[in-house]
Formats: C-alpha cells, sequence, structure tokens
C-alpha cells in the first residue's frame, strides 16, 4: 500500500517538473487544490497504464526494442504519457500533452524524476530479515 501511494506521489511530482519545463504540457485547475488533485489523478492514471498496458507493449516490441538498442522504450514511454493524456481527458481531468516530441521530452524527465525518487525507496527483496 505505501509503494502504491508512493508511486503515485512520485508520478504526479515528475509529471509537475515536466509541465513546468515543457510548455507543451498543462495540469489545469483553477487553484492551487485543483492542480494538486489533478496532478494526483495523473499519476494515479500514469501509475495503472505503467503496471498494466506498458509491460504488455514492451513485450510485444521487444524485438525493435534490442535493435534500436533500448532508443525505442523513449518512444514507449512517450505514448504512454500520450495515452495518460487521453485517459484523463476522458475522464474530464485537466491534463494535456500537445506534440509527440513534446511527449517525448515529458517521458524523459518523468522517466528520469521517478528514477531518481524511487531509488531512495527500501526494495521489498533486499529487506533485513527480523531477528528474534
Amino acid at each position: 500500500m505505501v509503494r502504491a501511494i508512493s508511486v503515485v506521489l512520485f508520478n504526479a511530482g515528475a509529471v509537475a517538473i515536466a509541465a513546468w519545463i515543457f510548455p507543451g504540457i498543462s495540469v489545469g485547475g483553477d487553484t492551487t487544490t485543483d492542480r494538486v488533485i489533478t496532478l494526483l489523478v495523473v499519476g494515479a492514471i500514469l501509475g495503472v497504464i505503467n503496471a498494466i498496458i506498458a509491460p504488455i507493449i514492451k513485450l510485444l516490441s521487444l524485438p525493435f526494442i534490442i535493435l534500436t538498442l533500448g532508443l525505442a522504450l523513449l518512444v514507449i514511454n512517450a505514448l504512454m504519457l500520450k495515452l495518460a493524456a487521453w485517459v484523463a481527458d476522458q475522464a474530464d481531468v485537466a491534463f494535456e500533452v500537445d506534440g509527440f516530441w513534446t511527449a517525448v521530452g515529458g517521458a524523459l524527465v518523468i522517466s528520469l524524476v521517478t528514477a531518481a525518487l524511487s531509488a531512495g525507496l527500501p526494495d521489498d527483496r533486499r529487506r533485513i530479515p527480523e531477528w528474534t
């Protein structure tokens, strides 16, 4: 549960940084509270997409990922960001990504920020055993 909440918060923070850097990524809302809620909803949408859809797409495109030496992953992440913007639009959430290249830059920023933030989380597989 803590991991899911942290993923949503990290995604929301990464989207906020990407929206700050790229003018083509916009997070709507009249007040700061509305923008924070929008960021949290978009963070949850990205979390679900990255947990369910992205692994399937990456598995199906594995030969192309290998052929491009991993650069196709950036394109896949950009498409996942565009998909998140579409889902947010369908859910009437004020989040937009204008253009493919803006999505590529935003996906790069979001990937770097979430990787940096996730590095500080303890890994469940490396948990220190409790001695009784």
